[in-house]
């Protein structure tokens, strides 16, 4: 009888069940994600002067909310790409990596900044150039659109794909693990 009210207690302020997973999250200072498959759908369109990308409003605010919670945050892209700038900029990101190379070393540059160990870290990618992070992550995500090596490699896999909400989904989940989330509805509930 206690474990059911517990239970309801818990479903009613949307809290996520114990589990080791849950247990995972408590620790995350940083998120770290790809751009190309997570923030956007994937999707490039490349004129004569401009390059557009679509990125998601509730991946954004999640984003924002992480930060003032004090979770540190970082996009790191092999793709060079004035509209990821452009978008981190607006955002006001902590860190934006787009450079060729191992995304393995641009976190690791970050751990030197902030302190912070790989345990701490939930790292999101989609394709194969994300396996060293996520191998290494103390929480690896993948969104359903990314190739089977990823997903096989991810603690979560999104219900929503790259692009529609998939970082909010993950946002939330931190948010609510480390028992953050309870209070932010009510602050803009009020």
């Amino acid at each position: 009888m206690k474990a059911q009210a517990s239970s309801a207690k818990r479903r009613a302020q949307n809290l996520p069940r114990p589990s080791s997973l849950n247990r995972k999250l408590t620790r995350i200072k940083l998120f770290l994600c790809d751009v190309d498959g997570v923030l956007t759908d994937a999707s490039v369109w490349v004129g004569v002067e401009n390059e557009i990308k679509r990125f998601n409003i509730q991946d954004g605010l999640g984003m924002l909310l992480l930060m003032r919670e004090g979770i540190k945050v970082g996009w790191i892209s092999n793709r060079p790409s004035p509209a990821t700038t452009l978008r981190a900029e607006e955002l006001k990101i902590d860190f934006l990596y787009q450079q060729k190379g191992k995304k393995v070393d641009a976190i690791e540059e970050i751990l030197g900044q902030t302190g912070s160990s790989w345990l701490e870290v939930c790292y999101m990618g989609d394709d194969i150039v994300d396996l060293g992070a996520l191998k290494r992550a103390g929480v690896a995500v993948a969104v359903p659109n990314g190739n089977a090596e990823a997903r096989a490699m991810a603690d979560f896999v999104t219900k929503s794909p790259g692009g529609r909400g998939a970082v909010r989904e993950v946002v939330e989940l931190i948010l609510k693990a480390q028992r953050k989330w309870s209070r932010l509805i009510e602050e803009y509930s009020a």
